[in-house]
């Protein structure tokens, strides 16, 4: 038996539950995308699911959203096939503890028994969102499914609800380094931002700027440099070819506009070769043209700096196929790479593209 593939729904009161859904729509277009649904399972909840569901117009009657209890459930079922009647079910596990009754009930912005409010800031959409994150996470770190991807959430509704990360990243580093019996700095992780033409992985992730210039160490960039090797060699089937961006403009300008790139970061870069002699790694390059060299073929991933020096590139050249990829975890893990949208969220507009290149990278990563 095949493992399945898990996917969270995000944040309830935004566009998770709605692309999420759009994706098992796609996989009644064509045998590809069928595939690539196949064994795919909701990790949600049904009444904000529904909801989602009803917001799709007329293509809601294509789906049927079905409760089960276990993974098991989905074999049984039939689930990973498109019913005689042109109809796919969507299975839907709903994860049970004693928290989400009382998140409900503590949370000022819902009547009893209501759903997460759409388009807001809620303390119950966050601890909706973050139990779903660490079932999912879980249940990865114990192969019970084969790979884990997440809908957009809202880092202010999971502060709300008392969550003490700021994203899916820091959370999945905690239970995967909980799962293993290490500490926290004994489980690196980085995020890569994948598009059709471009890779970027970030030396640092959600920190302020002036805090995520202190992170631009040595031992960082390094740490980084190998994480980036050991997982890109692994879909490339070679070793990556890896371009480090510099921190300051030009690249410092041999000195002339700043000192971490003769420091630290070209150090870095001999340190990470003397390592691993197989490591295809250049650099520093001048940030404002690297992105543009990658995404012409002449690298593989680009290495930024910090947070907004890699994303302002890759989102700059569309939402629509970038795909968030937690490197360094113990787990496969995907994401879109945009967030709740609360603009359009309930109005069965969003574009699930993202969503699917996710999933459609998980699998990647599958093979």
């Amino acid at each position: 038996m095949h493992k399945p593939l898990a996917i969270t729904m995000g944040d309830p009161g935004g566009i998770g539950p709605e692309i999420v859904l759009k994706c098992f729509l796609k996989s009644l277009e064509t045998n590809h995308s069928r595939e690539v649904m196949k064994e795919a399972f909701v990790v949600g909840d049904l009444p904000h699911l529904e909801r989602a569901r009803l917001s799709l117009g007329e293509s809601a009657g294509l789906l049927q959203l079905k409760r089960i209890q276990s993974i098991d459930e989905i074999f049984e079922d039939g689930f990973i096939e498109v019913r005689s009647d042109g109809r796919r079910s969507v299975p839907v596990l709903e994860v049970v503890d004693k928290e989400t009754k009382k998140a409900q009930e503590t949370d000022l912005t819902l009547g009893a028994g209501e759903t997460a409010p759409i388009s807001r800031i809620s303390a119950f959409a966050g601890h909706i969102a973050a139990k779903n994150i660490f079932w999912g996470a879980r249940a990865a770190l114990r192969s019970e499914v084969a790979a884990l991807v997440t809908a957009p959430i809202n880092k202010q509704s999971l502060a709300l609800a008392g969550v003490e990360f700021a994203g899916h990243t820091e959370m999945l580093q905690f239970v995967s380094a909980e799962h293993i019996g290490v500490s926290l700095s004994q489980m690196p992780v980085r995020m890569m931002l994948a598009s059709p033409e471009l890779r970027v992985v970030l030396v640092s992730i959600h920190l302020s700027l002036r805090s995520a210039i202190e992170q631009v160490t040595v031992h960082n960039i390094v740490q980084t440099l190998k994480i980036t090797h050991e997982s890109l060699s692994k879909v490339l089937g070679r070793a990556p070819r890896i371009a480090v961006a510099g921190l300051n403009p030009h690249s410092g300008e041999g000195g002339l506009m700043g000192q971490e790139e003769l420091e630290i970061i070209g150090p870095a870069i001999h340190n990470a070769k003397s390592i691993d002699p197989g490591m295809r790694v250049s650099g520093p390059f001048a940030p404002d043209t690297v992105f543009m060299q990658a995404r012409t073929g002449s690298y593989d991933v680009v290495i930024a700096m910090y947070h907004d020096q890699g994303l302002i590139p890759i989102k700059y050249m569309g939402l629509d196929q970038g795909v968030n990829v937690t490197l360094g975890l113990p787990l496969i893990r995907t994401s879109p790479d945009h967030g709740t949208a609360f603009e359009i969220a309930g109005r069965g507009v969003a574009d699930p593209s993202s969503m699917w290149a996710a999933v459609e990278l998980a699998r990647a990563f599958l093979n």
